[in-house]
């Protein structure tokens, strides 16, 4: 056998089969594949999706609402918090996670620092115009009534912000997924895995099936965000009632 015949195989080149013999590599779509690998691999990148989603929003918010509670009293405090979120904000999500890459290397902990810091913009400031939007009359009624300035601000200016705190969770919500998929070019987690996976085998299906998945979740995250605000805001429901 020549030196040749140890390098190509016998039977000319090996084309890939993305469904174990039961799909075409050009097939527009193979439900087989789906079905197939649903449960070693779409679902726990979905449930990775979710996970990292929740952590990028609900540290995003605590933070976020903490900043809001000050800049509700120092003017000059919201405009730096509102400069630094800014800037976070318009920096280009795949430069954003590499830049922390030398600090906290290719892992999960340099994702959510990118994802959180995408947060602050749009949390921070529906929170502090929910605050800002109470009226002074009921302000002002619940200081005659004897409630301290900490009473206030729990039981009157956080309960009315909840509608805008609620709609800027909402958008960051659908901003993380989206922002997720990316990520998945630092650290292979989420559903951005099988998108890059596809893009560069050419695979239509794990392309189609992982970006309609992303899109499924933003979907469903939101409305569930909606049933959470109608559930906090019963007195909204009631006026609308009457």
């Amino acid at each position: 056998m020549s030196a040749l015949g140890w390098v190509l195989p016998a039977q000319g080149p090996v084309i890939p089969d993305f469904g174990g013999g039961a799909c075409p590599s050009d097939a527009a779509f193979c439900w087989a594949w789906v079905t197939q690998n649903w449960g070693p691999e779409l679902a726990p990148r979905l449930v990775e999706h979710i996970y990292i989603t929740l952590i990028a929003v609900l540290v995003g918010l605590v933070i976020s609402l903490v900043a809001a509670s000050i800049a509700y009293r120092l003017r000059w405090f919201e405009r730096g918090f509102l400069a630094f979120s800014t800037v976070l904000y318009t920096i280009p999500a795949l430069a954003f996670f590499l830049f922390f890459v030398p600090i906290t290397g290719l892992s999960l902990t340099t994702v959510e620092i990118g994802l959180i810091g995408y947060t602050f913009l749009l949390l921070f400031r529906n929170a502090l115009a929910g605050l800002r939007s109470v009226p002074t009359e009921a302000l002002a009624a619940a200081a005659g009534m004897g409630m301290t300035d900490r009473e206030i601000f729990l039981r009157i200016n956080l309960p009315l912000a909840v509608p805008s705190i609620m709609a800027g969770a909402r958008i960051a919500t659908v901003t993380v997924i989206s922002l997720a998929t990316i990520a998945a070019d630092v650290t292979p987690l989420g559903l951005g895995e099988p998108i890059f996976t596809a893009l560069h085998t050419v695979f239509r299906t794990e392309l189609i099936t992982a970006g309609a998945l992303a899109i499924l979740l933003a979907l469903v995250a939101d409305a569930l965000l909606v049933l959470l605000q109608r559930a906090a805001t019963p007195w909204i429901r009631a006026r609308v009632r009457t």
